[in-house]
């Protein structure tokens, strides 16, 4: 096969400003990757590279220079496993996506799933940062819609009124049963994240991502085996090698849960990586979006759905852009429903 390659641009506009305990962001860069064989350039494959500014290793606003140079060498001949990807984890999950769609005949089919064939994946309704009142609004909406799982961002506000918010969504009618789960970012203290969680607790909390920075081994060693809430590593993960020190990181610190995101971690084969380690160690797992394109989305549900997942996962952000890519999916009573792309 004699490759050829292009590589889009394109700046998509969040529906309203997305925040976060370390950021905020009103729009969002990313790559689209094609690729063809020049011998019949009808069938394409299409991939992405979304990295978050501040958060992952390779994003840089000229990161299609990167790219093209990656895909220069597989136009050369050099196989894909062979490309020096360890520290550009966005661009190997786009170079990766592009190839399987080109390979699976160019219709964005990327895995043999049951959400391709009308089996839904059950995803969390994530409330974003804001005012506390608007974000008790958006909860509620999403709890009516029939999600039964609501991820809550926390760690920007005074940690009292948190507490607050969170106890009285669990006094609603729907909160006193839906599932809470909650992403803090880093945003703890590690000397104060132990006492937070305890007040935390008394809400019947599903989980807690990431509730201190990354690169704190012992601390959150420590956390996750004192704390009754389970807590699953997020952060902690990207820029970590899953096979050189994938194992001894999940060792040391004993997470209940990990959090998988493809275009963080370096692509699905990474990804499943992880989830062979964290079946060895009888460690639970989700994935997430990670404000991908509907190009991107489509492709993580595609691979999740190949595990038949029983937990919600996180595959939610595609409705938070205003100019996204034609969509092919839809949310319907909390769940994520496959929808054919006419290409």
């Amino acid at each position: 096969m004699e490759l050829n390659y292009s590589v889009e641009a394109h700046k998509l506009r969040f529906k309203k400003t997305i925040k976060t305990s370390r950021n905020a962001f009103k729009e969002k860069l990313h790559w689209i990757v094609k690729v063809w064989d020049k011998n019949k350039p009808s069938i394409v494959g299409i991939g992405e590279a979304a990295p978050i500014e501040l958060l992952s290793p390779d994003y840089r606003e000229d990161l299609d220079l990167i790219i093209k140079k990656q895909l220069y060498q597989l136009v050369e001949g050099v196989n894909f496993n062979d490309l020096d990807l360890h520290k550009l984890p966005s661009v190997k999950f786009a170079l990766e996506s592009a190839l399987l769609d080109l390979n699976n005949g160019g219709h964005q089919i990327y895995f043999d799933s049951g959400y391709l064939t009308g089996k839904p994946i059950a995803i969390n309704g994530l409330v974003w940062m804001g005012g506390l009142e608007s974000m008790m609004e958006e909860a509620i909406e999403k709890a009516n819609s029939g999600y039964k799982c609501i991820k809550f961002k926390v760690g920007s506000h005074d940690f009292d009124a948190e507490c607050r918010f969170i106890e009285q969504f669990r006094k609603t009618p729907l909160g006193k049963t839906t599932e809470i789960r909650l992403d803090a970012n880093g945003a703890f203290l590690a000397d104060e994240a132990l006492e937070k969680l305890k007040e935390l607790n008394r809400f019947h909390i599903h989980s807690i991502e990431q509730p201190i920075k990354q690169g704190q081994w012992d601390n959150m060693a420590k956390l996750c085996m004192d704390s009754k809430i389970a807590i699953a590593l997020d952060e902690e993960l990207i820029g970590v090698r899953v096979n050189i020190d994938g194992n001894k990181l999940l060792k040391h610190i004993k997470p209940q849960y990990i959090i998988l995101k493809p275009t963080l971690l370096g692509g699905f084969k990474a990804s499943d990586e992880w989830i062979t380690l964290a079946n060895k160690q009888k460690l639970g797992w989700w994935a997430t979006s990670a404000l991908e394109s509907n190009y991107g989305l489509n492709a993580i549900a595609q691979w999740v759905g190949k595990y038949d997942p029983l937990i919600s996962q996180g595959l939610g952000t595609g409705m938070l852009y205003e100019n996204n890519f034609k969509s092919s999916s839809e949310i319907r009573d909390g769940k994520l429903f496959y929808l054919p792309l006419k290409v």
